[in-house]
């Protein structure tokens, strides 16, 4: 596998892995588990997963590869576009018996991957890593493997974004409890947000013209991009619009 592909790792993945670590056995160091998703050669797509029971010491790891097998097939009756892309430990790293358990993924997915979430927060952030199996030795000699790292990256649909969202808001609050906005309040807070993000354009854009700041290609396409995707119309043309789409999804204030 191409060390240059991008693995993409939805929300929905680190939610199910966090909590399998909240709920692991006491004497336990550590969770693995499998991950689902599609992959191509361009990187891989994780979608989901789900925890496998195992054991672990110093000296040996014995892994539940029955339950893993029974909950793939389970998982394959209701998202058979879902296939097994790898596996998910929590920690800061690969261990010394992380090639083992590589092995049996490898013998289910061509090219698995491996991501480690580290649930302790050592720097003060959940660290997210992802790596693949690369051979190293002399051709025709006794082979071996090393784990490589590769890029990852969180990907969210669009009723995750709204989720996150909710999420966020909790930060905030006494109770950690954040209830569903309406539909007003909603678009209230997406207009806020947009505006916010206008400024720090109009921002950038007047640093570059006065030199201040040195421009950057790829931005400037980007913005035009942008800007060329938006629909042509008068105020009044959009007010009538919006008015419209309030009536028609019943929005209340």
């Amino acid at each position: 596998m191409a060390l240059n592909l991008t693995v993409k790792l939805h929300p929905v993945v680190l939610f199910q892995i966090i909590d399998s670590y909240e709920r692991r056995n006491p004497d336990a160091q550590r969770v693995i588990g499998t991950l689902l998703g599609t992959s191509d050669k361009n990187g891989v797509e994780v979608t989901n997963c789900f925890c496998v029971p195992h054991n672990e010491s110093e000296e040996e790891v014995a892994v539940e590869l029955d339950f893993a097998k029974d909950m793939y097939d389970l998982h394959r009756k209701v998202n058979p576009q879902e296939s097994i892309v790898g596996w998910w430990a929590t920690g800061t790293g690969v261990t010394s018996h992380s090639a083992l358990i590589h092995e049996y993924y490898s013998r289910e997915s061509s090219n698995p991957v491996h991501i480690t979430v580290d649930t302790t927060l050592q720097d003060t952030r959940m660290g997210i890593k992802a790596y693949v199996s690369v051979p190293m030795g002399i051709t025709g000699k006794t082979m071996g493997c090393m784990f490589a790292p590769v890029s990852v990256e969180i990907a969210c649909y669009d009723p995750e974004t709204v989720g996150l969202n909710a999420c966020q808001k909790t930060k905030t609050s006494v109770k950690r409890q954040a209830g569903i906005a309406s539909d007003l309040t909603q678009i209230v807070e997406a207009s806020q947000q947009m505006e916010n993000m206008l400024d720090t354009i109009l921002t950038y854009v007047d640093d570059v013209m006065s030199g201040s700041k040195t421009a950057d290609n790829t931005f400037g396409r980007s913005l035009l991009d942008m800007v060329h995707s938006v629909p042509k119309m008068t105020p009044d043309e959009f007010e009538e619009m919006l008015n419209s789409n309030r009536k028609s999804k019943g929005i209340q204030r």
